[in-house]
């Protein structure tokens, strides 16, 4: 039984959200049950709202789910939507989780945490989308080729916190990572929202649908894009020695940097903004330019990385903002992967069976939210 002590994880500080349990009693109920009607004992909605409160109990495996579920009080078992008392046993939820609709539930669990209000109106960039992909290690070894795929990709929000939306890699359908991110772009409602990406991320069609869909990109330029990338680098080179008799050239710019300390070093971070490209540069909807430098102190040598960009805003939003944007992109990485692998124990689940692995990461994508 997977079950172990809390455990204490950093994390930038996020927005409440709060789900009461009627309400995702009612969100689950919409979902197709793929079970016959005679004979079935336990609701639907009951035992998704079980998994998901032993989940938040640290209650990682379908084992210690079920086995929290039967050690609980009367008056807890009925207000997760048991009325007789009684809890599923650990084969009820494998063969449910097996055949159950997992379009339908990531599409509830959408809803639920980020519900389209009308009144409600973003400001432009006050929002980033990390999207990023992630494989689930301890299925590898139950799979055809342990060439550590991509399972499924995931779009956080920096600010809240949440997964706005996950979207499962089909490998038997000869999918990969790009080929869903459209089908998961199209889930998010992206007013006032920027979709920040590495460099895999940087390509024509996705950045069009995002500005198309009403939000804005923000995506790391790298060998993929060879001439776009090489357009940028030339924005931000030296200038060339001037001849004589000709002045200086002026290129207009704007820049932030911010200093910062972590893992026993002292890193800075700067960015420069260019709005020079725009009406040449051969790129969707692309607005300015920035390049990052990252230097820090490691081992008594002093080293950097710099890494160059394109993105959908303007230079009416500040420097500062991109540097924000650029940088809480890591946030997927640090926030949702790495809890889910070293708190929830995604990586270690040896669950592989149907839909069961992808309902389970779902699941874990909610306690986080």
């Amino acid at each position: 039984m997977q079950s172990t002590a809390s455990t204490s994880v950093h994390a930038t500080p996020s927005s409440h959200v709060s789900l009461p349990a009627p309400v995702l009693l009612h969100a689950f109920a919409q979902i197709p049950d793929p079970r016959r009607r005679q004979g079935t004992r336990y609701p639907l909605p009951a035992i998704l709202a079980l998994a998901l409160a032993a989940l938040l109990a640290n209650h990682t495996s379908l084992l210690a789910i079920a086995e929290w579920g039967a050690a609980q009080s009367t008056a807890i078992k009925r207000a997760l939507g048991f009325p007789s008392a009684a809890t599923p046993h650990v084969s009820t939820l494998q063969r449910l989780f097996r055949r159950l609709d997992i379009s339908a539930l990531e599409a509830t669990l959408t809803t639920c945490l980020d519900p389209n209000l009308p009144a409600e109106r973003r400001p432009r960039a006050s929002q980033g989308v990390a999207i990023d992909g992630k494989a689930q290690r301890g299925r590898l070894r139950h799979e055809a080729q342990r060439s550590h795929p991509v399972h499924a990709v995931s779009a956080f929000c920096h600010e809240l916190g949440i997964v706005l939306a996950q979207i499962e890699v089909n490998h038997a359908q000869h999918q990969a990572e790009l080929t869903v991110v459209p089908d998961l772009i199209a889930q998010v409602d992206w007013e006032g929202r920027v979709l920040t990406g590495d460099a895999l991320y940087c390509q024509r069609n996705l950045c069009a649908q995002v500005v198309e869909a009403g939000g804005d990109y923000l995506v790391v330029v790298d060998d993929n894009q060879p001439t776009l990338k090489a357009d940028i680098e030339q924005v931000f080179a030296p200038p060339p020695p001037l001849a004589p008799s000709h002045g200086a050239i002026v290129m207009e710019e704007t820049g932030a940097k911010t200093v910062g300390k972590g893992h026993g070093r002292l890193e800075e971070r700067e960015v420069r903004v260019s709005g020079e490209v725009m009406g040449y540069l051969d790129w969707p909807y692309a607005g300015v330019v920035f390049e990052v430098t990252r230097r820090w102190k490691e081992k008594g040598k002093q080293r950097s990385e710099r890494k160059v960009g394109v993105t959908s805003l303007g230079l009416d939003v500040s420097a500062a903002r991109v540097l924000e944007l650029k940088r809480g992109h890591w946030g997927i990485e640090n926030r949702l992967h790495y809890v889910k692998d070293v708190v929830l124990g995604e990586d270690r689940s040896q669950i592989h069976c149907g839909a069961t692995p992808q309902v389970m990461a779902a699941l874990r994508n909610t306690v986080l939210s």
